[in-house]
């Protein structure tokens, strides 16, 4: 009973105290203290003096069993926190995702094992793998700014542009931990599988996200998990080996592919990044992104698959506030995309295809128009009075739609029915805010896209007609 006892409580929080009963010699019962926290006598590394290093074995709800550790020097006050996982490496890598939209998502609790990344995806900070932590998002936000902060005055006299980036980066995150910058995301990407961000169960569509992801060759590697050499030679032996595939042959979901390219601009080599994505609710998108180091060049774009619809699709979104302008949208490069109350009307292709937030779109297009419309010597002075007032008022209104202080709405066209808009309601139930249409394309639409002239079915007959001619001609 006195095992049992001691093994339920030595999963309660720090603090709490344990008693357990153990019988003696004469059959009289007497009350014993179990320690939860386990304390070994350690090796200070700043000053080689003996600290104390605290082991505690909990479990996490939602997740699973962790070993947190503390250790604290009493001769030179150093102390440092990890966390481990107690079980082993999890068959598949886990990674999850959480857009905050209140100062209350500060405190979700984050596990972050010793081969988990983390990055705040809007300032493209990256917390690279190393020191285990059980923290919150506040925390690991906070001590990436005071980790930052640390060095900014040696870099203001060694490296002042790298300081200025810096300081821009700081900035940025101290408005996030102000509440100043919703929405904003965060993920977590753990090869190992035992890393973790808290859910809650008020989160509606697009809030809190976890999948599942095989592993590479590289992260098993990493992981200490290879393959034998003589499995590893059979395998690269295989004629029907492909690196980055699955075993039958399938691209990895979420998995980049990197292959050499030839740069538009500048016509150097340089470098295409493909990675396939499954878009919850609609279809496998591939997004590729190309940036070449000679010229700046950059590009980015979505092509979706699948077979053509029979029909075209019109989604109509309304937008009224700052969580319509979080909402994920797909706008392909056959789509069209229009807004009434901005006077905004931008043809199919113009932007290529985009998957991005619904104020990410707004942005680029805002940002693009601006560029070329007030760039310096085609713009700005040049323009007359009237036209300029109009251009100020047209991104007044844009910029007002971006800050989420306008109600909008945002209708896009796509012959290909190939674009998306995140729903923030649990399907099948429709969304509220966005209205779907089917429409037959038009004839103008079909000859753009090459529809008319395309032949499916009994596309062999002409060859065949036209060998038979051919016969007949030779007969004569």
């Amino acid at each position: 009973m006195a095992a049992e006892s001691e093994k339920q409580n030595f999963f309660e929080p720090i603090g709490n105290k344990a008693q357990g009963l153990s019988s003696t010699a004469n059959g009289d019962s007497t009350e014993e203290e179990f320690k939860p926290v386990d304390e070994i006598e350690s090796l200070c590394m700043n000053c080689h003096e003996n600290g104390i290093t605290r082991l505690l074995l909990t479990v996490i709800p939602y997740f699973r069993e962790v070993v947190i550790m503390s250790f604290a020097c009493e001769h030179c006050g150093l102390q440092n926190n990890e966390i481990q996982p107690a079980g082993t490496i999890q068959p598949k890598g886990t990674h999850y995702e959480l857009r905050l939209t209140a100062l209350d998502d500060f405190s979700r609790q984050v596990v972050k094992a010793d081969t988990a990344t983390v990055k705040f995806i809007e300032i493209d900070l990256e917390i690279p793998a190393g020191r285990g932590q059980l923290t919150n998002v506040e925390g690991l936000l906070s001590g990436v700014v005071d980790d930052l902060e640390m060095g900014q005055e040696a870099r203001k006299e060694q490296a002042p542009e790298i300081f200025d980036k810096v300081a821009e980066i700081i900035n940025k995150a101290k408005a996030m931990l102000a509440g100043e910058s919703f929405p904003f995301r965060v993920y977590v990407d753990d090869p190992a599988g035992n890393s973790f961000i808290a859910p809650d169960l008020k989160d509606g569509v697009g809030k809190w996200e976890k999948h599942e992801f095989a592993r590479t060759a590289e992260q098993n590697q990493a992981l200490g998990l290879g393959d034998t050499d003589d499995t590893a030679d059979a395998t690269l032996n295989d004629p029907g080996y492909q690196p980055g595939t699955t075993a039958d042959g399938d691209i990895i979901p979420n998995e980049v592919y990197s292959f050499p390219a030839t740069c538009p601009g500048c016509m150097h080599s340089c470098t295409t990044h493909m990675k396939m994505v499954d878009i919850p609710h609609f279809k496998q998108v591939v997004l590729m992104s190309t940036v070449c180091d000679a010229c700046g060049y950059r590009s980015n774009d979505v092509k979706t698959g699948g077979e053509i619809p029979e029909h075209g699709e019109k989604i109509t979104l309304e937008v009224d506030g700052v969580v319509d302008l979080a909402r994920d949208i797909l706008k392909s490069e056959t789509c069209g995309l229009e807004c009434p109350e901005l006077e905004l009307h931008v043809n199919p292709g113009t932007l290529g295809g985009r998957f991005t937030t619904v104020e990410g779109l707004l942005t680029q297009v805002r940002n693009d128009l601006h560029s070329q419309i007030f760039q310096a010597g085609e713009g700005g002075d040049s323009l007359r009075a009237d036209e300029k007032s109009q251009w100020d008022k047209f991104f007044a209104n844009l910029d007002d739609a971006i800050a989420g202080t306008r109600r909008f709405t945002i209708i896009l066209t796509d012959p290909f029915a190939s674009s998306y808009v995140q729903s923030l309601v649990d399907p099948p139930a429709p969304d509220p805010k966005i209205k779907r249409e089917k429409y037959t394309r038009t004839d103008e639409e079909e000859e753009e896209l090459g529809l008319k002239d395309m032949k499916v079915e009994g596309y062999e007959e002409p060859e065949k007609e036209e060998e038979k001619a051919e016969a007949e001609t030779e007969a004569n």
